[in-house]
């Protein structure tokens, strides 16, 4: 009676940590460029009283065997990098991207972070920064404040207008081969790992490349009510856990008044 309270008691963790994914991915329904996790999980180790295929004299064998398991585990949770929807806002430096790829950022400490939030602002420096005022990297130049207008083309050319003339210059952005293998460090930035790969730098457009979209951003892939189905999915595997536990209990409480 013991396995069966050790495997219910990990089918009741499992699903505690699906339902903590489920719920982050609700809470990030509205972040931009947020990319859903999805739980993997895995069967644990089998206990075997009958081997399949062991011999049984007479040149045969055990056409099937007797095992029990021992219980479910969380085996990954990983980002789901679909597709957002692309929404317009209209302002200058709201930049989305359609298709692969990330927005370097510098972090404070001279590291590099990728990201796919575009809402981007300017820094009294000129410097194009995230909400946080991390500077972007990857071709950014600052722009001057007597700017009279900024056009990003979806291959990543700028064309600043001032009173003097026109400035250009061309942005880049970068791909992973597994960019499920970036890790989340909040504040919407993702950094590279051995299982990322390094990034590979390139021009929007092109090598598989996305494309910017300027005046719109990237809303999250989050789909409200399958997250919701799965919600309910998960109650309903935590509360057939939590039965068996107590189904088992009432069996092992039965064994012990047997002697009385």
């Amino acid at each position: 009676m013991i396995p069966s309270l050790h495997s219910s008691a990990t089918g009741m963790e499992a699903q505690q940590l699906n339902l903590n994914t489920i719920a982050n991915n609700l809470a990030n329904a509205a972040t931009t460029g947020f990319k859903k996790n999805k739980v993997e999980f895995q069967d644990l180790l089998y206990q075997r009283q009958k081997e399949v295929g062991a011999a049984v004299g007479g040149g045969n064998v055990n056409p099937v065997g007797t095992e029990t398991g021992t219980g479910t585990r969380v085996a990954s949770s990983s980002k789901i990098y679909t597709q957002g929807q692309l929404n317009q806002t209209g302002e200058k430096l709201d930049l989305a991207i359609d298709g692969e790829g990330f927005f370097q950022v510098e972090k404070p400490d001279g590291t590099t972070a990728y990201t796919r939030d575009g809402s981007f602002k300017l820094a009294p420096n000129g410097k194009v920064v995230t909400k946080d005022g991390y500077p972007l990297i990857g071709g950014f130049q600052p722009i001057p404040s007597d700017a009279t207008g900024v056009s990003i083309a979806p291959t990543g050319e700028v064309t600043v207008v001032t009173p003097g003339g026109t400035q250009n210059f061309q942005i880049e952005m970068v791909r992973f081969s597994n960019p499920s293998g970036l890790k989340s460090i909040g504040a919407n930035l993702l950094e590279e790992t051995p299982a990322s790969g390094t990034p590979t730098t390139g021009t929007p457009g092109e090598n598989s490349m996305g494309t910017v979209v300027q005046g719109y951003l990237e809303t999250s892939n989050v789909n409200v009510a399958e997250e919701m189905v799965k919600m309910i999915l998960a109650q309903r595997a935590y509360e057939i856990n939590s039965k068996s536990i107590q189904t088992s209990d009432r069996m092992l409480e039965q064994i012990g008044q047997l002697k009385r």
